[in-house]
């Protein structure tokens, strides 16, 4: 008989369904049906492919009720958030599909050649990007549907021409069945075999070893904590065939405050700063965590008008009883640092359930050192204030902070530009996204979207895990030097039959090659 596991309320830390757990013979069977998935014609017609994202999309929907009210039973997420989770989720698969049908992120080069060139002649070169092969995805705990078995992994790697296996999260079991029950359709709706996606359920961590081990994965994709995807990032480097892991994991999301920008809107920032913090549990990969207050009355208002905005907000479900003592260790090893001191006069929450009173605490920035448990992440609804006194303390503080995802800037037009600019380069050093006068909450599904940064916030500081280029993880490139005309593909061929943009000689056109 084979191993279960249930779901759990986390509003209420009750059990629910129970679920059959896979083994380790299901992730060889998944892969090796995935292997030759890979191989199948089908997976490399692009249109074909664009109709199963399209169809998964589209299929999503049409069950929605049934996955929000699933969800909402195993999250504790509100249904207006996984309403909109889902629609995110559905649009960026269709998101994908116009990345198929543009046809130009196979990045198509063609050289031509000149035998006169110097020092040695040039040959005919051909360049553009193929899939990588069968793809590993571990679904997230904190976005169930956007980020979990039909998200932009996911997506990004079946657009790519990749298989998927998606190793689901036991957070959410039964929400992760019904999409991937969905997906199975689209894909044999649009006729690709069966092995171009797999879902696999596990509460331990032997599946998920197992499927970074099989020889026939060629890529991770992972959103988790720090520790996860290290361990994963280790494992896949110690193979005989290391393969890349493409792991988003923690970050504190540091926020600046000037003085000016506390003298013009204090109030509108400490409003914005509480939702940010604390909408949806603070369980959000770019939740602020740190924010850079200056010393002084003004300082002082702020951070109190930011704790008493938490004190009045409810405590707010946690996702599972995991992340809910994680959370409760970490703000302990806050709370014991010497020159932290809580902000609020809320009382922890004691009851049913999965819950945490949000809260802020403060300390000098003067403390902050390079590993400092000041720049720890909190993965839920608490905040850190950082109150610095000079220019030369707050640019020492924002140096010692390691790579992250996102790193935002309140400042108001009469700032010292200068001091701007040393801000922004010294948080470009260590982010992937740069926020002015915002919050880093809330993350566009778009071409230009970088969701990523420098270690430890993810593993792969070149690529993105949202927008369209997130499809570069799962291509690779490969250049045909003097091929006949019936070997190359399509995108290759001298009379661009595909219509697609190519770089023809370093320009870029639509235009075939001259005869």
């Amino acid at each position: 008989m084979s191993a279960t596991f249930n779901s759990v309320d986390p509003r209420t830390g009750l059990p629910g369904a129970s679920y059959d757990e896979a083994s380790t013979a299901d992730v060889e069977a998944a892969v090796a049906a995935a292997e030759q998935a890979f191989a199948h014609p089908a997976l490399r017609e692009r249109g074909t492919r664009a109709a199963m994202l399209r169809g998964a999309a589209a299929r999503l929907r049409a069950a929605g009720d049934e996955i929000v009210a699933t969800a909402e039973a195993e999250t504790g997420l509100p249904e207006f958030r996984l309403r909109s989770e889902l629609e995110r989720t559905a649009g960026q698969l269709e998101a994908f599909a116009a990345v198929l049908d543009a046809g130009d992120y196979v990045d198509a080069i063609l050289d031509s050649p000149d035998p006169d060139a110097t020092p040695i002649p040039r040959p005919d070169v051909r360049r553009m990007l193929v899939p990588i092969g069968p793809v590993a995805v571990f679904g997230a705990s904190n976005f169930p549907l956007a980020f979990s078995t039909a998200g932009g992994d996911t997506a990004s790697a079946l657009a790519a021409g990749c298989p998927v296996v998606v190793k689901g999260h036991p957070s959410h079991p039964g929400t992760g069945e019904l999409v991937a029950r969905e997906v199975r359709g689209a894909v044999a709706d649009a006729g690709l075999p069966e092995g171009t996606f797999a879902h696999l359920l596990a509460a331990g961590i032997e599946v998920g070893e197992a499927l970074v081990d099989a020889p026939a994965i060629a890529a991770v994709g992972f959103t988790g904590s720090t520790a996860g995807g290290r361990a994963i990032a280790d494992r896949a480097a110690a193979r005989p065939n290391p393969i890349p892991v493409y792991a988003e994991m923690g970050s504190i999301n540091p926020i600046v405050v000037t003085d000016a920008a506390l003298a013009a809107r204090a109030d509108a920032i400490a409003d914005g700063l509480v939702a940010s913090v604390a909408n949806f549990g603070g369980q959000l990969c770019t939740k602020p965590g740190v924010v850079f207050v200056p010393g002084g009355a003004a300082g002082d208002a702020f951070a109190q008008a930011v704790a008493a905005r938490l004190d009045e907000t409810e405590p707010t479900v946690l996702l599972n009883e995991r992340l809910r003592d994680a959370l409760d260790a970490a703000v302990d090893r806050l709370a014991e640092t010497e020159d932290v001191r809580p902000l609020g006069t809320a009382a922890p929450f004691s009851g049913d359930g999965y819950r945490h009173q949000p809260a802020a605490y403060e300390a000098p920035a003067a403390a902050v050192a390079t590993g400092s448990p000041l720049l720890e992440e909190h993965f839920g609804p608490v905040v850190l204030l950082l109150r610095y006194l000079d220019r030369d303390e707050l640019l020492g503080a924002v140096g010692r902070i390691e790579g992250q995802l996102t790193g935002s800037v309140h400042a108001q037009p009469e700032d010292d530009a200068e001091l701007l600019g040393l801000l922004t380069d010294l948080l470009a050093a260590r982010a992937g996204r740069l926020v002015y006068d915002g919050f880093p909450t809330g993350v566009a599904v778009t071409h230009g979207m970088h969701h990523g940064g420098p270690y430890p916030a993810t593993s792969a500081a070149g690529h993105t895990s949202v927008g369209m280029t997130a499809i570069r993880r799962f291509l690779r490139p490969v250049a045909w030097q003097n091929a006949p005309a019936a070997v190359l593909p399509p995108e290759l061929q001298d009379d661009n039959p595909l219509g697609i943009w190519r770089r023809l000689d370093g320009e870029l056109t639509r235009d075939p090659v001259p005869s």
